[in-house]
């Protein structure tokens, strides 16, 4: 019977491909709670598309998770739509940055 450890020396842990993996879940989570407070407002994607004067596939793939790839003016506007304000940090070390 293999032990744990030998199952690990046969396959490496691979970090870079584990934070990348983290990293995208974090996003999906983060716009998962976009799509929910869009839908507690009773608004639909093709509302949100229509008043932001992107395509309804666009907001679809915010909610995703794809908000990486998205334009800072387009993530801004989605949440001021709902009523939000955008804030955007910098960190460096221990100290924070507010840059918009």
């Amino acid at each position: 019977m293999k032990t744990l450890e030998d199952l690990k020396r046969q396959r490496p842990v691979n970090r870079e491909k584990i934070n990348a993996i983290k990293e995208q879940l974090y996003a999906e989570v983060r716009a998962h709670q976009l799509k929910e407070i869009r839908k507690a407002q009773q608004k639909t994607q093709v509302e949100l598309a229509e008043s932001l004067h992107v395509s309804q596939n666009r907001i679809s793939r915010l909610e995703k998770g794809d908000i990486n790839r998205a334009q800072v003016e387009t993530i801004r506007k989605y949440v001021e739509s709902l009523g939000g304000t955008l804030n955007i940090e910098a960190q460096f070390g221990d100290t924070t940055y507010k840059i918009a």
